[in-house]
């Protein structure tokens, strides 16, 4: 049989993901783009994760660009594979998250005929990508990728889909990759920064809430050293709990689900926002009212870097287009006396430090023990992925987020995003422990990715929440429609998810007890590979607030 080459097109899109910094590729294979596999296989730049469902790959796509601020790339097949994934597109516009997804498509000649699984893509992803086009020439392969790069990196991150037409991918092409595109830096305005900082010194009670588009490790010290040096007290977005060490004296929590009611007061007490990267989305905001979206006696400071947020929900009093690493520098770096310490940040601190810390619970396994058991078992830079569901925040509420990145969360609410994260997190840092929270309904969205952790060596822990119920939606039932006779369609028969977890080849256990559970953490930290616990609680014990099925049937 005569080997044929890698055709010209196919080596040249790898060439140029190379070039873009491209080091992993997860994908579930399709027959679409054959041939750039096979140019995959003839390089050793590139590390190809080969996963067990589109979800999965968009997923770690999207969780890897949130760790690198570089796109993280997918491939997939046309149609059913492109569907499948289409959840990682919306995760990562929605977490303004840097991707890139390659959809292998049908051959040019059998387009508009509704071909075998023909989806007219670039229709199908533009309401949830920043950019969705189609390469129909090879020799435009270099231009539409760098453009991918810089529209995903560049203002407010996001997502771009590139569909592939399966005969372009074996046309000849002279054509050569371009440069390396890097985000483009923008500065804040001086004057800007004179007049925020006019602002924070006419204010009596500021709040500074953080984290979102473009934050990175630079953005979080020197934001950090600023809000240090004025007092003022700093709440991180919702899932964005790592854009300021928890250790940090002016730290008071995180906004979004069930968060500190002294928080919330704060926040709508507060005659000025100083709001930095986050978009001020509804979950943040409570339904926009954390802080009101109109106030007339409280003033907004807005800083994104992306001037379509600017303006776009709540109107801001003043609005700063900047890179979140350029604008906490030159915060941190201007100091005209100008403005007096606040000692509100201290007594934030102190609320938020008296919420997060454990207290002995009522129920077999406790959750809140559990997570406050880690936190000093673990290592305070363990990376904690989480999909959707009320078990989350257990973590949101007990656990440190000391490292960065250690939060990967969808701010979105999307299930079945915490085991796909935790494999890329265990890929890409590969020296710190992950741990991939899940809850029974949240993990049977992308649990089959277990097989991806043992099939590419990943070294992660997994514990799953198990209390035989769609949680999260159950607790809104029982606050409208309470009663047993009532519950509809939350209810689930689950597997013995420790069994499961043998059965993929890793190591597992049951706890029904907070010391089942804590003896399991510590017998899964002497091992390697896929560990599983699997937690079985009661769900009574609904959520980190505190709500209970009894007592949410009591208020009705």
């Amino acid at each position: 049989m005569t080997t044929r080459p890698t055709p010209a097109a196919a080596k040249l899109l790898v060439d140029c993901l190379t070039e873009q910094g491209c080091e992993r590729i997860f994908t579930v294979p399709g027959e679409s783009f054959l041939q750039v596999l096979d140019a995959l296989a003839g390089q050793d730049s590139i590390d190809l994760v080969t996963c067990r469902q589109e979800g999965g790959v968009a997923m770690m796509a999207c969780a890897d660009g949130a760790m690198t601020g570089r796109p993280g790339v997918a491939f997939v097949t046309r149609g059913p594979g492109a569907t499948n994934a289409s959840i990682g597109v919306h995760v990562a516009m929605q977490d303004s998250q840097p991707m890139i997804m390659f959809v292998g498509d049908v051959d040019s000649g059998m387009r508009d005929r509704e071909g075998f699984q023909e989806v007219d893509f670039a229709a199908f992803f533009g309401p949830i990508a920043k950019w969705a086009a189609r390469i129909d020439s090879a020799d435009r392969i270099p231009e539409y990728v760098a453009r991918a790069y810089a529209t995903a990196i560049s203002g407010r991150p996001g997502p771009v889909v590139l569909a592939l037409p399966e005969d372009m991918l074996s046309h000849e092409t002279p054509a050569r990759p371009r440069k390396r595109v890097e985000r483009p830096a923008q500065a804040p305005c001086p004057d800007a920064m004179r007049a925020m900082m006019d602002l924070i010194a006419d204010a009596a009670a500021p709040v500074a809430i953080i984290g979102g588009a473009g934050w990175n490790a630079k953005a979080r010290e020197h934001f950090q050293l600023f809000a240090e040096r004025i007092g003022i007290p700093v709440a991180t977005a919702f899932r964005r709990q790592d854009a300021i060490s928890p250790s940090s004296r002016v730290y008071a929590g995180a906004l979004g689900y069930g968060p500190n009611p002294k928080l919330v007061e704060r926040v709508k007490n507060a005659d000025l926002i100083l709001a930095v990267g986050a978009r001020l989305g509804e979950a943040t905001t409570d339904g926009y009212t954390v802080p009101p979206l109109i106030a007339e006696d409280r003033k907004l400071v807005h800083v994104h870097p992306d001037p379509n947020e600017l303006n776009r929900v709540y109107p801001a009093d003043l609005a700063i287009c900047a890179e979140m690493d350029e604008f906490a520098e030159s915060a941190a770096l201007w100091d005209d006396g100008s403005v007096i310490d606040f000692d509100a940040g201290a007594e934030a601190n102190a609320e938020w430090q008296a919420w997060a810390t454990a207290k002995p619970g009522e129920y077999a396994l406790d959750m809140a023990s559990c997570v406050q058991f880690m936190r000093d078992t673990l290592p305070a830079d363990s990376i904690i992925c989480n999909g959707a569901g009320n078990f989350a925040g257990w973590w949101h509420r007990y656990w440190r987020y000391e490292g960065y990145p250690s939060q990967l969360a969808p701010t979105c609410g999307a299930m079945g995003y915490g085991v796909p994260a935790a494999v890329a997190a265990a890929l890409r840092h590969k020296d710190r422990t992950v741990v991939a929270v899940a809850g029974d309904g949240d993990f049977l969205m992308n649990g089959q990715e277990l097989a991806t952790v043992v099939q590419h060596g990943a070294d992660l822990l997994v514990i799953v929440v198990d209390n035989g119920a769609y949680g999260t939606i159950r607790m809104h039932q029982e606050r409208e429609f309470p009663g047993d006779e009532r519950i509809s369609g939350t209810r689930l028969a689950n597997p013995d998810f420790a069994a499961l977890a043998s059965a993929y080849g890793g190591w597992s256990a049951r706890a029904e007890t907070t010391q089942e559970f804590r003896d399991a953490l510590v017998a899964a930290q002497g091992r390697s590979g896929l560990r599983l616990i699997h937690c079985v609680i009661e769900v009574e014990q609904l959520a980190a607030s505190g709500a209970t099925v009894s007592g949410l049937r009591s208020r009705g």
